[in-house]
């Protein structure tokens, strides 16, 4: 017996758009079953009709034989055999009505009346929980509806219990009509079957019966054939009834839950969060603006896939594409004194769309998973294949660009490392600098706070008041990845050439601008507003860097960090200058023979003598400084400055 498709009951609860889709698949049968049974009964019961007009007009006909002797007719010689002839053509016609007679009484009881106690049984039984469901269905949208219009400012418990009480009861209403009514369309799939076989096996019994006290003429094949699906229907009579017992042992496990299951935002206190999704999916309420200041809230089904948020309505049958969460961000808002509401935003920092989760477990990892896939964490299938294409393409559209910041490293002679040596096929490539929170934290530890008021921090750093070296410059962050050595600033052009490529193949255009602070101890990049640093580095860990060979702004140095497991990684970070990139290169060398020569008096004496120095002993260079508003200057002045 072929495999019957069924819903499943433990997908009942989360009516998903999947099971909904599913759902429409089964209610489309249901429908065409009920329209197939109508004309079906129709044309049963025209049998039906026809077989007790033969009962009708057979005992017409034997009424009219015997009346013949009782004609007068002018001619009666030799009438008397036709009338003994007639009277026993009576007799069999007589015979004959009452197997008719029998027979229609066989096709009432065994084909009309099944068909129609499965019409007015199963069928009926169907339509009438379909009806239930919907109402289930829209009684608890109505109460998620109402318990997300739940304030946050003025949160009311009493108001918030009673609600959250409500849209258990809807959700468990739900779930038991979804229960009851996807266990009736999965019997109907065992039942519509035994519906269509009952009144023929009714059908051909009568006629096996009516043809064997007539004349005895049916072959025994058919006895065999008939016997054998009479053996098929009362298999699957014995398969529905173990269908039937495991639906009943499901439902009781189903419906026995906790009832923390059927009430949203249960956990709120301590829930158990996943930070590390780099998929999701589920129900959020979407913001659509209807007006200049007027908003509505459509709750609608998401989830994502690859690095594509989706949204599929009720009904649907796919999901369509809401945004490309590729380099996008994600940032908690508040939204119309509503709770648990965040914001994606476009790579070029325009304002996207605006989403409600449940809970704020929901809430939390729908944020961490949107991080994560806007960063491309999520694999793919090849990814040396699609890192070679993406190198080809890139070389390609480097040849056509002419803007100086797209200007590629000329390949230098046969003995140069490949680039494979340098750089691992499909090194993910960092847009932005994330500022650790080991460094968050360490930044605000002590004595040093945030000023409620909002006057100017004091820029200077614990390492910069100790240090003989203080120089800023201003730079834009371009990128960073990890590389495989540090032996040559081969490694530093390759990744220019990279960083470069990617911005362009995938249309980045927006830069991070930082203050660059070398002295004798770190590389600190810092924020121009805030004066928060975003990043440092011990200047001991730098161990390459280099300006590019034709656009003199570009400049990127390698930093070794070692590992908890005891190995060690390169880095290497590519910025653009306002000032040419061998004045940094200077100042970190100048910072790194300083570091050598400390334990040396002399040779320190002699350093100092050949660089000059400010009032305060600090070294200084010729570069650009950043002004007192925090931005960059217009020219490059070579005033002596200090950070």
């Amino acid at each position: 017996m072929p495999a019957v498709d069924k819903l499943l009951l433990e997908e009942a609860l989360q009516d998903s758009p999947q099971t909904r889709s599913l759902l429409s698949v089964f209610e489309e049968d249901a429908g065409t079953l009920t329209d197939y049974t109508n004309q079906l009964l129709q044309a049963m019961q025209r049998v039906y009709g026809a077989q007790n007009e033969m009962c009708l007009a057979t005992q017409q006909l034997s009424k009219q034989l015997l009346a013949y002797e009782k004609q007068n007719f002018a001619l009666g010689k030799g009438d008397e055999e036709v009338i003994s002839t007639l009277h026993y053509f009576s007799k069999v016609i007589d015979e004959l009505n009452g197997l008719h007679t029998e027979l229609a009484k066989q096709l009432a009881d065994t084909m009309v009346l099944p068909v129609i106690q499965f019409r007015e049984k199963d069928l009926t039984e169907v339509s009438t929980l379909k009806d239930l469901f919907g109402l289930a269905s829209n009684e608890h949208d109505l109460s998620m509806a109402k318990y997300s219009r739940l304030p946050k400012k003025k949160e009311n418990e009493r108001v918030k219990t009673e609600v959250g009480k409500e849209v258990a009861a809807a959700r468990r209403k739900q779930h038991l009509s979804s229960l009851q009514y996807y266990c009736a369309l999965n019997a109907l799939q065992y039942r519509k079957r035994m519906a269509m076989m009952e009144p023929l096996i009714g059908f051909a019994h009568g006629q096996i019966n009516f043809f064997k006290r007539g004349a005895e003429m049916f072959s025994k094949s058919m006895d065999g054939f008939l016997s054998s699906v009479t053996g098929m229907v009362q298999s699957i009579q014995v398969d529905l009834e173990a269908e039937a017992d495991k639906m009943r042992v499901s439902q009781q496990e189903l419906l026995s839950v906790d009832e923390s299951v059927y009430t949203p935002d249960s956990d709120v206190a301590t829930p158990q969060i996943n930070r590390n999704l780099i998929q999701k999916a589920g129900y959020l309420n979407l913001r659509n603006k209807t007006g200049l200041v007027t908003t509505t809230w459509e709750r609608l089904y998401f989830f994502t896939q690859g690095g594509n948020l989706m949204c599929q309505p009720r009904g649907a049958v796919a999901g369509g594409l809401i945004q490309d969460l590729d380099n996008c961000s994600v940032m908690a808002v508040d939204c119309e004194d509503r709770r648990y509401c965040f914001q994606i935003s476009t790579p070029s920092g325009k304002p996207g769309i605006i989403l409600q989760a449940e809970s704020r477990k929901e809430y939390e990892e729908w944020i961490c998973a949107v991080n994560n896939i806007s960063r491309q964490i999520y694999l793919t299938d090849n990814p040396e294949v699609i890192s070679t294409c993406l190198h080809s393409t890139a070389s390609q559209n480097m040849k056509n660009s002419d803007t100086e910041n797209d200007k590629i490293v000329p390949q230098a002679a046969g003995s140069a490392p490949d680039t494979e040596e340098l750089i691992a096929p499909g090194t993910p490539i960092q847009f932005d600098i994330v500022l650790p929170a080991s460094e968050f934290l360490d930044q605000n530890r002590g004595s040093r706070r945030t000023n409620p008021f909002g006057e100017t921090e004091d820029a200077s750093f614990p390492e910069a008041e100790d240090s003989l070296l203080q120089q800023m410059f201003i730079v834009r962050f371009l990128g960073s990845m990890a590389v495989k050595t540090d032996h040559t600033t081969e490694v530093i052009y390759e990744a220019m050439r990279q960083v470069l490529a990617a911005r362009a193949i995938h249309n980045i255009f927006r830069m991070t601008e930082s203050h660059l602070m070398v002295t004798s101890q770190t590389l600190r990049l810092i924020d121009p507003q805030t004066q928060v640093s975003r990043a440092c580095f011990e200047l001991t860990s730098v161990t390459q860097f280099a300006a590019h060979q034709e656009n003199k702004r570009l400049v990127g140095f390698v930093i070794r960090v070692p590992e908890s497991t005891g190995e060690e990684s390169l880095s290497t970070y590519i910025f653009e200058s306002n000032s040419e990139g061998e004045k940094i290169c200077y100042a970190i060398n100048l910072g790194k023979e300083i570091i050598e020569v400390q334990k040396d008096p002399e040779a320190l004496a002699q350093l100092m003598l050949s660089v000059p120095l400010t009032n305060d002993g600090k070294y200084v260079l010729l570069n650009d400084q950043p002004d007192d508003t925090g931005g960059s200057p217009g020219d490059s002045r070579g005033a002596e400055s200090e950070a």
